[in-house]
Order: structure tokens, then sequence, then C-alpha cells
């Protein structure tokens, strides 16, 4: 007797389950990954891949390459900042390549706009607010409660201000053109917006959401970065200088040349130095004050096209994001020595340290 090939139907369907089942499991891996929570329970820096369209977590106890957040398909991330109970993280979706300077316009007709609220320990995101214009950075109030993000227009910028209980947009606040960061003063009493195609910061009362001046600067502000020292400092690309501001009074109290176009700038309390980075040298330069003036005392080289500048919390290590080298450099304070070199995603921008 011939003998037939048989499948039971139990048996087909049991096949093709298993086949299509198989089928998809490689194929939903990323989503599953993207999905899958992180457990950040160490001190962590977190620095925005703005090439990469990510952000790295680095382990401070080793100083390893220890997690990884996915942005929701999100392209060129921008500043990150954290919030002041430590949970949450405001991360910029510019859609748009910054690294080579901040005075781009011709936004009109783009997409993608957004700024991404994550949790920092988990690496979730726990709100997507979307922007019709481009947004430089989200910052966080004193007190947590409201989330202040700024939006650049040609024309005239605005601050949006919305409320982190409800995600409601709170206040409106029309500031000058092609506004880059919007930062709070390093005692909550002042804000200032950096109106880049203006060459101006204007100055906003935290309370009432009005502005109550503006300052005068040089030419392509990119942000009023706060200091403990009652100032905070504008660093002007294009013109390659440094305005100092004083807090109390928004007055101008010296403007310093650099001689190299600046990224960032950040005071140490302790050392009462102010490290400005330099992005075309690929290097920190560190100032000292002497009879009311800034002067130039030392420089430390770090990597090409060096960025954002985050001190630890007891101001003995120094972290710096190289946008062109794709790493983050570790300076021991004291003796102005980079004693690692991390490598992370396509140009890092925004860091921010989480204890």
């Amino acid at each position: 007797m011939a003998h037939k090939n048989f499948t039971s139907p139990l048996l087909a369907l049991a096949l093709l389950g298993f086949t299509a089942c198989n089928f998809h499991t490689e194929a939903d891996m990323e989503e599953q990954m993207e999905n899958m929570e992180l457990k950040i329970d160490y001190p962590a820096a977190f620095v925005v891949n703005g090439e990469s369209n990510d952000v790295d977590v680095i382990n401070l106890n080793d100083l390893t390459h220890k997690d990884h957040i996915s942005l929701n398909g999100a392209t060129f991330p921008h500043h990150i900042n954290l919030s002041p109970d430590k949970t949450k993280l405001a991360v910029a979706i510019t859609s748009t390549d910054l690294s080579e300077g901040h005075d781009s316009d011709g936004m009109d007709g783009m997409e993608g706009f957004k700024v991404l609220v994550l949790n920092s320990y988990t690496g979730k995101i726990e709100k997507e607010i979307l922007l019709p214009k481009m947004p430089h950075n989200g910052v966080f109030n004193t007190d947590g409660s409201e989330l202040w993000i700024a939006q650049e227009d040609e024309r005239q910028s605005k601050v949006l201000v919305y409320n982190t209980g409800t995600w409601a947009l709170k206040h409106t606040i029309a500031v000058g053109k092609g506004l880059s960061e919007v930062t709070f003063s390093a005692d909550g009493t002042r804000v200032f917006a950096a109106n880049t195609l203006d060459a101006t910061v204007s100055v906003i009362d935290p309370n009432t959401k009005f502005v109550v001046g503006t300052v005068q600067v040089g030419k392509d502000p990119v942000g009023a970065w706060p200091a403990s020292n009652g100032y905070v400092y504008v660093d002007n690309e294009t013109e390659q200088t440094i305005t100092e501001i004083a807090v109390s009074s928004a007055a101008v109290t010296e403007t310093i040349s650099l001689g190299f176009k600046p990224g960032y700038v950040a005071y140490h309390p302790s050392s009462r130095e102010l490290w400005v980075s330099d992005a075309t040298n690929g290097r920190i330069a560190y100032y000292r004050e002497s009879n009311s003036r800034w002067y130039l005392t030392g420089s430390i080289p770090t990597g090409a096209d060096a960025h954002a500048i985050a001190f630890s919390p007891d101001g003995m290590t120094a972290y710096v994001t190289n946008q062109g080298a794709g790493t983050v450099s570790v300076i021991h304070v004291p003796d102005h020595r980079v004693t690692s070199t991390i490598t992370v995603g396509k140009k890092p921008n925004g860091l921010v340290i989480r204890p």
C-alpha cells in the first residue's frame, strides 16, 4: 500500500502559529527594547547624542556606559534638564543639527518639534509636548511645578510655561527673535531668554511671567548660563565673547573677549573659576577674577567641538561633551587634568548629572 503524506489540520495550525511567532519576534525586538524599563538606580550622567538621536547613561561609580534611552524616533535632540526632585528629564527635540551654531533660520514647514519628559530612573517617556516651532531647551522652575520651554521664531519667539502636574499650558511670554536657550538664575529669582537673532537677552520675572528688562549683548547669544556668584554668563557665538550680567540689576558688568567660539559657560564656586568650552580648539579655557576682571588662566584639551560642562555635586569632577569627537571628557578639577575619556554616540551636546 502506498503511504500518503498527511498532516492533520490541528498540527498545520500549530506549525503555522510557530512560524508566524518566529517571524515577528525578530522584527519586534527593537520595539520591545524601546518599551523596556531601565533600572537607573546609580549616580548617572545623562548625555544627549544629537546625531544618534538618543541619550546615553553613564554610571558615575565606575564611569561605564551603563544604559541607553531611545527617544521614540525623535531626531536631533538637544539640551537636557533635570527636575529639582531628580525624577524627570526634559529633552528638547529640534529636528535640526545645531552643532555648527544656533543662528539657524528658515524653520517654517519643518516638523517633529517637541519636548520629551523622561523618567530619570526608568528611561520611560512620560510626556511628549508637541510644538509648532523649534524648542532649543526645556527647563524646570525651582520647585518643579513648571516646565519652561524656549520656542524659536524668526519674528517673535515665545517662552511657553507648562504646569507639570496637568501638562496644561499656563503662560505664553513673547520675547525676541530667534530664541535659543531659556535659563533660571541660580537663586531662581529671574529667568533669562537668549534671543540669538536680536543679540539681546530678555529678563523675565518667574512669578508674574512679565518681561522686566531687555539686555543688549554680543552677536548670536545662545544661553545665559547661571552661576552661584550672583551673575549669569552669556556665550555670544559669532562675536566670540562672554557677557556677564548681574542678576539683581540686569546690568552688564563685563564683556570677556575670547578669541574662539564658546559652546557653554560654567562657574565653579570653590575655585571661583569660570570655565568656557572652546568649540574652535576642542578644549576648556578657564578664567580667574582679579580686580573685578576675568583673565585667562589656563586650558584643558578635551576633544573636537567641546560643548556642555557639568560639575559633580562635590565639585571635584567635571564632565564635558565633545560634539565632534563623540566623547565625554572626565576632568579632575583641582589639577585641571583629564582622567578619562568615554565614548558615547554621535554629536553629544546636552549633559546633566543626577547624583
